[in-house]
C-alpha cells in the first residue's frame, strides 16, 4: 500500500466501478443473453447475436471509460500512484456518475430499448458510487486541507 490511511470512499466507488467495466467486459464476451439480462434492449442484443460491430464498439467505450475511471478512484484512495489531473477527474467523476444517477428520465427517449428496470437500477447504482466519489474527494480534499493548515 502506499499510504497507510486508505480513502475507503474512493476505494469502494474504485472497486464498484471496476465491477461495472467487468459486466459489461462481459456482455460483449457473451453476447446477446448478456445484453438482455443488463437491460440494455433487445436491439442491442440482437446485434450482438448477428455479429454487428456496434454493440461491442459502444460497450468497448464505456468499458474503456468505467476503467480509467476505476484507476482514478484507487489513486485517489492512495492504493496506487497519484495520477495526473486527479482532483479534476475525481471532481468529473463524481459529477457525470451523479447526473447519470439522477438525470436517468430525461436519457430514458434517448434509448426507448432499455427497460424500467435496466433505468431504475443502473440510476441507482450510478449514483451509489458517484455519492462514494463524492465522499472521498470531500475527505481527500479535507485532508489536504488539514495538512497545509
Amino acid at each position: 500500500m502506499l499510504n497507510s490511511k486508505i480513502n475507503k470512499p474512493l476505494l469502494f466507488g474504485a472497486i464498484f466501478s471496476a465491477i461495472a467495466a467487468l459486466a459489461h467486459l462481459g456482455c460483449i464476451i457473451f453476447g446477446g443473453d448478456w445484453y438482455r439480462f443488463f437491460g440494455a434492449g433487445e436491439q442491442m442484443a440482437l446485434m450482438a447475436e448477428a455479429g454487428d460491430i456496434y454493440p461491442t464498439i459502444v460497450t468497448s467505450i464505456i468499458v474503456l471509460m468505467l476503467s480509467i475511471w476505476s484507476l482514478y478512484g484507487f489513486s485517489g484512495a492512495r492504493v496506487m500512484p497519484k495520477l495526473p489531473l486527479i482532483r479534476i477527474a475525481l471532481v468529473l467523476i463524481s459529477a457525470i456518475y451523479i447526473l447519470r444517477g439522477v438525470c436517468f428520465v430525461f436519457l430514458m427517449p434517448m434509448f426507448p430499448e432499455n427497460s424500467v428496470t435496466f433505468w431504475v437500477v443502473s440510476s441507482t447504482i450510478c449514483l451509489g458510487i458517484g455519492i462514494l466519489y463524492l465522499l472521498g474527494t470531500y475527505q481527500s480534499w479535507s485532508r489536504l486541507r488539514a495538512k497545509h493548515a
